[in-house]
């Protein structure tokens, strides 16, 4: 562990902008994926003769790729290091990409978007890794604030440029455009990015070892804690991000034009408050900062259950949805700090429980948005406020770990 700490300032020297900028493009998979083809999910849904639940599924399937694949690829990439590992998983990204566009029924593209998120999940959990690989203390906190708002840039990005594809192509374009951006980010990485993880610092041993270190990592509550907090912040976000489009574009009306930019706000929110969340977790504390974005989370989702049953306006649903959504950035970095922090030794391993819980409770939730009909915003309602409650209680196993590295500290 010494030797880890000490070679930790050397690495942070070597970490330089254009290294921090494909770090930061990886973890667009995750967003990209998902938010690029919402404006266009509607119209799949009738080309491919579906139903609402059923082409949610797509969503579903990606979802639940982004989270296994993380578990397959964090430890891996602690064994064999972490650009081997990335290069094959954004070529892969690139190929099922274009195989989506390619579907013949939603059956298939459910599968082939499954196979898109165990690719695309290397990109991310790779990007957390790495991060903590080159950073430390206050710089791995700014880095995290940087993903988040990196994820809120692309989710912005993404429903706009989806908006305006929806104008010239249909949904199988969109899925082209994913391959194009797959291609972008394998040349950049070839060109970029250097292995963070030293043969001399990484995991050996076979799957015993692996399941060693997962239990030591659900033997710590604060990581326990902060990865139930990520994984139900989360299923408030995908639960916004399988149901939004739905009723803000079919019960409001919006067109796909008008949902792209309502979507942007929201996300802008998220970007911003993210940026804020990793600067105000350094200079006042990491515990803080989650409780106020727990706070902002809880209230958010407060309101958009009251929206759905008492049936307020449009103004009423966009602002419930920035408070949520930004309340949700404003957890991250703490939460990925809390998590990563203590184990630089395991950082692909515990990246990938992170996002394992982030993805599959949010692959979970997503479908249940739209169990009673695209019309009917009051499961939305009531998923995003059950798992904002859930996020909040689970700040107890925060507080109590807390305490207890206080005391032994003193």
């Amino acid at each position: 562990m010494t030797a880890i700490n000490t070679q930790m300032p050397e690495r942070e020297q070597i970490a330089g902008r254009p290294l921090a900028a494909v770090l930061g493009l990886l973890t667009i998979f995750g967003p990209i994926s998902m938010d690029l083809y919402l404006p266009v999910l509607p119209a799949l849904t009738a080309e491919l003769q579906s139903t609402t639940s059923v082409a949610q599924l797509t969503i579903t399937a990606c979802l639940l790729g982004l989270a296994i694949g993380q578990v397959i690829a964090g430890p891996l990439s602690d064994r064999f290091g972490r650009r081997v590992p990335l290069l094959i998983g954004v070529l892969a990204y690139t190929a099922t990409s274009a195989l989506c566009a390619l579907a013949p029924t939603v059956e298939t593209l459910i599968a082939v978007r499954f196979v898109q998120g165990l690719a695309g999940a290397v990109g991310i959990v790779i990007a957390q890794a790495a991060g903590r690989d080159v950073y430390s203390g206050g710089k791995l906190l700014r880095y995290y604030g940087r993903l988040t708002v990196l994820g809120g840039l692309a989710a912005i990005v993404g429903p706009v440029i989806g908006g305006q594809l929806a104008a010239v192509t249909d949904w199988r374009g969109v899925f082209l455009f994913l391959a194009a951006i797959g291609v972008a980010i394998l040349v950049a990485s070839l060109a970029v990015f250097r292995e963070t993880l030293p043969g001399s610092r990484r995991i050996t041993g076979g799957l015993s070892h692996t399941v060693r270190d997962f239990r030591r990592l659900l033997a710590d509550r604060v990581f326990v804690g902060a990865v139930l907090i990520t994984g139900f912040t989360y299923s408030a976000i995908f639960a916004y991000l399988s149901g939004a489009t739905y009723i803000l574009q079919g019960m409001y009306g919006l067109s796909p034009q008008g949902y792209s930019f309502a979507f942007g706000l929201n996300s802008l929110g998220f970007m911003v408050f993210g940026f804020i969340a990793g600067r105000l977790a350094e200079r006042w504390s990491e515990k803080a900062t989650l409780v106020l974005g727990l706070l902002m989370t809880l209230s958010g989702a407060l309101g958009l259950l009251a929206t759905a049953l008492l049936h307020l306006p449009l103004i009423a649903i966009v602002l419930s949805l920035f408070t949520m959504v930004s309340g949700v950035a404003v957890t991250s970095p703490p939460a990925t700090s809390l998590a990563l922090k203590d184990y630089p030794d395991l950082a692909g391993t515990a990246s990938s429980l992170l996002g394992l819980a982030r993805f599959a409770f949010g692959g979970l939730a997503a479908p249940l948005v739209g169990i009673a009909g695209a019309n009917n915003p009051v499961p939305f309602g009531i998923v995003a406020f059950v798992s904002a409650v859930a996020a909040a209680l689970c700040i107890g196993l925060i507080r109590v770990r807390a305490v207890n590295r206080l005391d032994h500290h003193f």
